[in-house]
């Protein structure tokens, strides 16, 4: 656990306040190598930099998948990770569905421990709106010239302070229904989080950005009639009923957001509905929101599609400021966590 010295220790040569989404190089990450059968314990390193093999198989074969988590100092001055053994069961599936080796889940979370300890002083402070970003990177690096998985691994974990991802906070934004292209697969590699997932949104991304709109919605890659997610976060509504409800859906992936959300609505008292969600429903909400690690909650004002427009209010519902309110109480320690989400570095 951390020493009451190194959580009075913050960094004075930051403006918490002005912080963006961004990298930014901090003291350290931590490197986890797999060879000959298993992991090693893993390093602190200072340089943030990495040499391999040119014939990586992340490099050829799309053997690279990734995390996002998150720290917080929290009003009684301790530093908590929120829910880390979701984020390495959620890693495994990645592992697993590209024949990697999958990392013990109490190792994992010794991992980020280690690290956000060693950057304790990068964590921002309570009350600033900020968090310690934590970004795992699980990539093939051995030799392999044929269609074949890598004999080697590392598992980096790298770390930064950040502000909000939408500097509006929680001001509703925009979303294209995107028609001309899919993010993932009907039977494909959408349920887990790969980084060749989000090369697929980049360029419908900066098509939806160009015409006005912070974020693209994707429809389901098989019958493009049913919700799948945002671009970067998942899709949830609030029923005119006051229903809780986001897609069930074998292309998107598991949001560890969203899932926290939904019990939050269940705490709240709400009903809870995975299903699916016709493109039709659209108008049948109050309220929508994008959620993820990095926003939590964004509010969506409107959603266009090529021939209608789904409006939801130039202000954030009192649903979705409930349930943002509920979780940032959570992980700031302003609220009980009595779901045991919170780790202790």
């Amino acid at each position: 656990m951390a020493t009451q010295e190194q959580l009075d220790n913050i960094r004075t040569d930051i403006d918490w306040g002005s912080l963006g989404f961004s990298y930014m190089p901090v003291r350290s990450h931590i490197r986890c190598s797999y060879k000959d059968g298993k992991w090693n314990e893993g390093v602190l390193l200072h340089d943030h930099t990495i040499t391999m093999t040119i014939a990586a198989t992340c490099l050829h074969y799309g053997q690279a998948a990734f995390e996002g988590l998150k720290a917080f100092r929290c009003r009684d001055g301790k530093v908590r990770v929120f829910r880390p053994d979701e984020n390495a069961h959620r890693l495994n599936l990645s592992a697993s569905r590209i024949l990697g080796p999958e990392i013990p889940v109490d190792q994992f979370c010794d991992l980020v421990r280690r690290v956000v300890l060693d950057n304790i002083d990068y964590v921002p402070p309570y009350g600033s709106g900020g968090s310690l970003y934590i970004r795992p990177l699980y990539i093939g690096t051995g030799p392999q010239i044929g269609v074949a998985p890598s004999k080697d691994y590392e598992l980096l974990i790298m770390v930064m302070p950040v502000g909000p991802y939408y500097k509006g906070g929680m001001t509703p934004v925009r979303a294209l229904v995107i028609e001309d292209y899919d993010r993932a697969a009907p039977l494909g590699t959408g349920t887990i989080k790969l980084g060749g997932n989000y090369g697929a949104s980049l360029k419908p991304a900066k098509i939806a950005k160009e015409k006005g709109f912070p974020i693209p919605l994707f429809m389901d890659p098989k019958t493009h009639q049913y919700v799948d997610e945002f671009g970067t976060s998942n899709f949830f509504g609030i029923t005119k009923a006051g229903v809780y409800a986001t897609p069930d859906s074998p292309s998107i992936l598991a949001s560890i957001t969203n899932k926290s959300l939904q019990q939050i609505a269940r705490d709240l008292g709400m009903k809870v509905e995975c299903r699916h969600i016709h493109r039709d429903e659209l108008g049948d909400f109050a309220e929508v929101g994008a959620c993820g690690t990095a926003v939590v909650i964004t509010p969506i004002s409107e959603i266009v599609t090529a021939d209608k427009v789904f409006r939801y209010g130039e202000e954030c519902g009192p649903t979705l400021q409930k349930l943002y309110h509920a979780m940032t109480g959570i992980q700031y320690g302003e609220l009980p966590d009595s779901h045991n989400w919170m780790f202790e570095v």
